[in-house]
Order: structure tokens, then C-alpha cells, then sequence
């Protein structure tokens, strides 16, 4: 399997399936519900090169993967043995979550599982419109016909997929919260609202208790809030009840109670709160369109990062069923862009070769929606960009709530968000509104980035050093530590010099690592070999390929027998220079004679300043 070896990483990192509570996934994030999360190692799996981040938010520990996480996930599964029908382990801290964690973990639980297809059923029905309004299709024609029902058919039989999802999720049989959403559907439910509309009275009674109609497709709380109680009830009735009836007398109990109840209470109740939260938001849009516009845009990403955006997509979904549009999914858009517009400034203007492909391919899947790459693998490390990207959807957000621009469907943030802008009666100038604050933020995030988000490093000719132990190795240099198996080197990678660490060095200095002489130093200078006073052999290979350089941009301040101390200047070297050959600077440091000691032990984190602690090793 192509991604097992990272399957079984991840597995390792969160303490192994038995700290397993539940695993779901969304467009690029592994959401684990963990027993323990103090058991999990966040930074051990940063490590990984396929894993972008790792984030503990809404009690859960999200490990985020990219575009391919459907099948890494699939990996994990497997390699857990978890399928379908495993028992959800029971959660020993959830008592003890906080209250929006909860929130958002139930929200994310019901609604990951088919987010792809949402979003996808949202993009054909903005396709749809955009072909009507340019006269590629009619509404009158068959083929429009059946891609309508296509796109709306998730929509329309909303209650029965979110029936499923929120029986799963609450830990009852989701096929009878299922049916409990298929009685919220019925025909005969549609026709008996459909008639009390027309004569606008209650005609109808359950055991003589006057039943107001509702039509319920599309809608979201009151099958959420009937999954629930037919859980609720489920578990209740299955301890009162003897084993030989619960396979049948469970399920008859869970529908002929929580139907009723809910067409009686719990539908009345529920499309209540739903009209009143889409209300409620309408009140504030209408007050301030372009603050809310502005504050949407420059805390959307940061909403991402930690997991908090869940809590905003029922109520873009309930703005769509009530209302019939949402103007909170135009204003994310400058948002997603802010962030792909800065990914593309670093894109343009960095001569890192490794950095360069990842802010491309980062551009690439932000248009379509997937931010984290963008945020994760190159805004945020680097900061400014990230800033910039925030500052920019915050100005195009603006501009977009000015406009007052809606959806009339629901999606991801992605370039196709402007084909379901497009209102029922044609283009008119809140479209126009969206595109121009979409573009806005796009074209002001890259062109900050170019200007001032990648600034030079301030260039240090000394280290700040730590007295090493004889067992230490300080950092000779600068820069991201690596795990010595992510060196693209397979020599290096399977440690058959020795083990050690690498180091992406951030200057263009090599230092001495600690008390000792130099060993060896290569006629092409690229590399160094020394050894401690305590007998550690140490050698420190600048870059990958680096000896084709045949000794230029390197420049060796030492020569073999010198005696040198920590913090000595050794080697210097034109980082960019190397970069710009088209070589990769990950600068493997390695213990020559790790077979004398029991372990080599990195101990830096990802990042180290030269002169800080890197290795250390622990003798047999």
C-alpha cells in the first residue's frame, strides 16, 4: 500500500488504536478523537514530510495531510483494522471538554463525512446557473433537468444523509435516525405542509394534539436535535429491555416516539431557532455588511487553523434553507485568496528550489479551496505572508460585504464560489461586488509578499553558544531541523554513515560543534569531519550533491589538525548561490561512530540557532 509506512507513523504518534475514540476525515485533515491526548506526540509527527501540521483543537488532534488524505486515511484504517462496523470506543474525557470543543467536535462528526459531495453538489448547482445565465442550457430541458436533480438531491433529502451521519455520531443505529429523516421527507409530509399552506390552518391531529406542518428538506437542526433523542432513547431502551427483544423492539420504540415528537416539539422548536439564527444574522449583516465583511476575511484562516470553522457551517447551510441564500460564504472567499495570493508572492519571488514547488503547488490547491498547504507549508512558517494574506482578505471581505453578494448553494470557499453567486434573475452588480473583492484581495496579498513578506536574515558571523557536555553535539549552524530519513539522500536516509540529524541552515556558516580538531575537510569543502575531545566523530555534509560544486561558493576557514572550540567559524558557504544551482542545502549532521554508543539522541526542536543543543548520545 503506497502510504502505509506513514499510516503506521501516524498510528505510532497518537498513541496506537487502542487511544482510538474515532477517526473521520475532511477535504485534508485526519481528525482523531483520542482517549488520551497526552499520549500522542504532535511534534514527533510534525516531522513526517507527509505530514503539513498537526493541530489539537475542539477535542480533537487533527493531523493535517493535503489533497491525498481520503487515501491516507483509507491507511490508517486498514492499518488499524478499523472499519464501519468497529465499536466506537467509549470517551473517558468528553464529560470534561469544554462546551464549544464539544460543539465543534459534534459539528465536524456529522457533517465531515460527506463534505466532499456537499461541496460538489454546491459547485454543479453554480455551474448550472452559470450556464443558464450565458444560454448554454434552458431550464425547460432534459439535460438541465437531471443535472438539477444531481446537484439538489442531497439538499432536497438533506434530513435522511444528516440522519445518518448524527445516528453515527451519537452513538445509536444511524439507520433508524435515517428513517426518522426520511419520515421528515415524505411525500405525504410535503403534500400535508403544501395543503396547510394553501388553507392556512391546522387540519390535521396526532392522538387529537393539533400538528403544525413544516417542510423539512433542506433543513438542518430538527434532525439533528431528532437524532439525538431517538440515541438518546436507543441506549435507554436497550438496558430495560431483555435481550431477545431489542433487535426489534429498540427500533419500533426510537420511530414511534421520536417521529411523532419531533413533527409535535422538536421540528416546531427546532425551525424556530433556525429562523431566529438566520435572522439574527441578517440583523447584524444588514447594520454593518462591510465590517462584517472585514472581520470574516481576516479571521476566517485563523478559524481554520484551529479547527473552529465548523461551527460556521450550519449556519451557512440553515442561512440557505431559510432565507434561500447565504452572504457569509462570498466573504470567505477574499479570505481563501488572500492566502493563495501570498503563497503565490513567495512562489514568485523565492529562489529556494524546495520552497518554490511547495508555493506552487500550494497556489494550485488553494483555487480550489485547500488552504492548508498554503497556510501551514508556506505562509505561516514564514509569518509575514500569512499576515499579509490575512490583511488582504480582510480588505476584499469588505469589499464583498459592501456589495452584499450571496451564495445560492452551499461549497467550499474556491473559485467556483462565483458561479453560485450568480443570482436566480442574471448577473447584476452584487456579483460584481464579490469578483472585484476576491480579486482585490488576491492581487494586494501577492503584490505585499513580493514587496516586503520575505525580508533577508540579519547575517551572524558568531553563534550564541551553551557549554557542551562531552556526550553533546552543539548545532553548527542555523536553520529547520529534519529527521535524518527525510533527507532526500538514500545514504544519509538509511543512516548507514550513522545516525545524526539534518539541518535546512537559514545563513551561510558552519561552526564548530564543540571542543576537538578537525579530522578530514574535503578538497571540495563541501563537507567536514571532526572529533571531540570526548571522541565523538562528527561530519557535517553542506547540502546534497553539494561535491559537483567542486569547491565553489564554499570557503573553508580551518584546515585539517586544527584545533578548534565551540563557536569557531569553520566553513562558509553562498547559500543562495547553491540554491539558485538547483541543489538541495538539507545538511545532514552525523555521528560517524554511533555503533560506540547505545543511542544518538536529537534533542532540538524544529527550528535551532547554531551554538543551541542538536545531538547528544548515551554510552552502552
Amino acid at each position: 500500500m503506497e502510504y502505509q509506512a506513514l499510516a503506521k507513523d501516524i498510528l505510532g504518534h497518537v498513541g496506537g488504536k487502542e487511544n482510538i475514540i474515532s477517526l473521520v476525515h475532511c477535504a485534508t485533515r485526519l481528525r482523531f478523537k483520542l482517549k488520551e491526548n497526552q499520549k500522542a506526540d504532535a511534534e514527533g509527527l510534525k516531522k513526517n514530510l507527509g505530514v503539513i501540521m498537526v493541530v489539537e483543537s475542539g477535542g480533537q488532534f487533527q493531523v493535517v495531510i493535503g489533497n491525498h488524505v481520503n487515501d491516507v486515511w483509507k491507511a490508517v484504517r486498514a492499518e488499524a483494522g478499523l472499519h464501519d462496523d468497529t465499536p466506537v470506543a467509549a470517551d473517558e474525557n468528553g464529560d470534561n471538554s469544554h462546551l464549544l470543543g464539544r460543539l465543534i467536535d459534534v459539528v465536524s462528526g456529522i457533517f465531515t463525512p460527506f463534505i466532499g459531495i456537499l461541496a460538489a453538489s454546491g459547485i454543479l448547482k453554480g455551474l448550472l446557473a452559470l450556464a443558464v445565465v450565458c444560454g448554454w442550457l434552458s431550464p425547460d430541458s432534459g439535460t438541465y433537468k437531471i443535472w438539477f436533480a444531481a446537484s439538489d438531491a442531497l439538499f432536497f433529502f438533506f434530513p435522511l444523509v444528516l440522519g445518518y451521519t448524527a445516528g453515527k455520531k451519537f452513538g445509536g443505529n444511524p439507520f433508524i435516525t435515517m428513517v426518522i429523516g426520511g419520515a421528515l421527507t415524505h411525500p405525504m409530509m410535503i403534500q400535508a405542509f403544501e395543503a396547510s399552506q394553501q388553507t392556512g390552518a391546522v387540519a390535521d391531529a396526532f392522538l387529537g394534539i393539533p400538528v403544525t406542518w413544516f417542510n423539512y428538506s433542506a433543513s438542518v437542526i430538527p434532525i439533528i436535535l431528532a437524532a439525538w433523542v431517538s440515541c438518546w432513547l436507543e441506549k435507554k431502551s436497550g438496558k430495560l429491555l431483555p435481550s431477545s427483544m431489542k433487535n426489534f423492539f429498540t427500533p419500533l420504540i426510537c420511530l414511534a416516539v421520536t417521529v411523532p415528537l419531533t413533527f409535535l416539539v422538536i421540528g416546531p422548536v427546532a425551525t424556530w431557532l433556525s429562523q431566529l439564527l438566520a435572522n439574527g444574522y441578517q440583523v447584524i449583516y444588514v447594520l454593518a455588511p462591510w465590517l462584517a465583511g472585514a472581520a470574516m476575511g481576516a479571521l476566517w484562516q485563523v478559524c481554520v487553523i484551529f479547527g473552529l470553522h465548523w461551527g460556521l457551517v450550519p449556519l451557512m447551510i440553515n442561512n440557505l434553507a431559510v432565507l434561500g441564500h447565504d452572504s457569509m460564504l462570498p466573504m470567505l472567499l477574499p479570505a481563501v485568496m488572500g492566502q493563495v495570493g501570498a503563497a503565490l508572492g513567495v512562489f514568485l519571488r523565492t529562489r529556494d528550489a524546495r520552497l518554490k514547488m511547495l508555493a506552487g503547488s500550494s497556489v494550485t490547491a488553494g483555487i480550489f479551496g485547500i488552504t492548508e498547504p498554503a497556510v501551514y507549508g508556506v505562509n505561516l512558517p514564514l509569518r509575514r505572508p500569512f499576515i499579509f494574506g490575512c490583511v488582504a482578505g480582510s480588505i476584499g471581505g469588505a469589499i464583498v460585504g459592501l456589495s452584499q453578494a450571496y451564495v445560492y448553494s452551499f461549497g467550499f470557499a474556491n473559485i467556483f464560489t462565483i458561479a453560485q453567486m450568480i443570482p436566480p434573475g442574471g448577473i447584476d452588480a452584487s456579483l460584481w461586488g464579490g469578483i472585484i473583492g476576491t480579486v482585490v484581495a488576491l492581487m494586494l496579498s501577492c503584490v505585499l509578499t513580493l514587496v516586503a513578506g520575505m525580508p533577508g536574515r540579519a547575517v551572524e558571523t558568531t553563534p550564541v553558544t551553551v557549554t557542551a557536555g562531552e556526550d553533546d553535539v552543539l548545532s553548527p549552524m542555523s536553520g529547520t531541523v529534519l529527521a535524518l530519513s527525510q533527507v532526500p539522500d538514500a545514504t544519509f536516509a538509511s543512516g548507514l554513515l550513522g545516525h545524526g540529524a539534518a539541518i535546512i541552515p537559514s545563513d551561510n556558516h558552519v561552526f564548530a560543534p564543540f571542543a576537538g580538531e578537525v579530522a578530514s575537510l574535503f578538497q571540495t569543502k563541501h563537507a567536514i569531519g571532526l572529533l571531540s575531545d570526548s571522541g565523538i566523530e562528527v561530519l557535517i555534509h553542506v547540502g546534497i550533491d553539494t561535491v559537483k560544486l567542486d569547491g565553489k561558493h564554499f570557503t573553508a576557514h580551518v584546515n585539517v589538525g586544527d584545533k578548534v572550540k565551540p563557536g569557531d567559524l569553520l566553513l562558509e558557504f553562498d547559500r543562495q548561490a547553491i540554491l539558485d544551482a538547483g541543489y538541495d542545502l538539507a545538511t545532514p549532521i552525523i555521528i560517524s561512530n554511533s555503533d560506540s554508543y547505545a543511542e544518538v539522541i536529537t534533542v532540538a526542536a524544529s527550528a535551532v540557532n547554531a551554538g543551541s543543543p542538536l545531538l547528544t548520545v548515551s554510552h552502552q
